[in-house]
């Protein structure tokens, strides 16, 4: 019975790392995939919080993705499945655009803290000016 689940295993594994899907000829190279994932990440996150900054500004999703990026729907779905029948490519296209979201938080969050702080000094002098105002009088 190991032997039969020892050899299943096997030759699952070995049909993951067969090509699933040939090379499309108009293929997106990793990096602007990545780049593409991303923005694509960012619009679908306004979308969600505030869509009527997109509607305002006649942005629709894909449209925007597709002409900035000088590619057609046709390229990107075909791109997409190719990366997607090669998960361990997949993962790391997906890894970089983690990546770059995750420092982008980061960033935000430290220029908000940065932001906070100047306001509650701000607040902390004006205090002290109508304190030493206050005891004057």
């Amino acid at each position: 019975m190991r032997l039969f689940f020892g050899i299943l295993i096997c030759t699952f594994l070995l049909s993951c790392v067969e090509e699933a899907m040939k090379k499309p000829e108009n293929l997106i190279p990793r990096e602007k995939m990545s780049l593409i994932l991303y923005d694509l990440a960012l619009v679908n996150s306004a979308k969600s919080t505030n869509p009527a900054i997109l509607r305002e500004n006649n942005i629709e999703t894909m449209p925007y993705i597709y002409e900035k990026y000088g590619i057609d729907s046709a390229q990107f779905v075909n791109s997409d499945i190719y990366y997607a029948s090669r998960p361990a490519e997949y993962e790391n296209i997906y890894r970089v655009v983690e990546q770059r979201l995750q420092k982008e938080k980061e960033e935000m969050e430290e220029e908000r803290r940065r932001v906070s702080d100047s306001v509650r000094i701000e607040a902390e002098k004006r205090r002290e000016a109508e304190l030493k105002k206050d005891s004057v009088n």
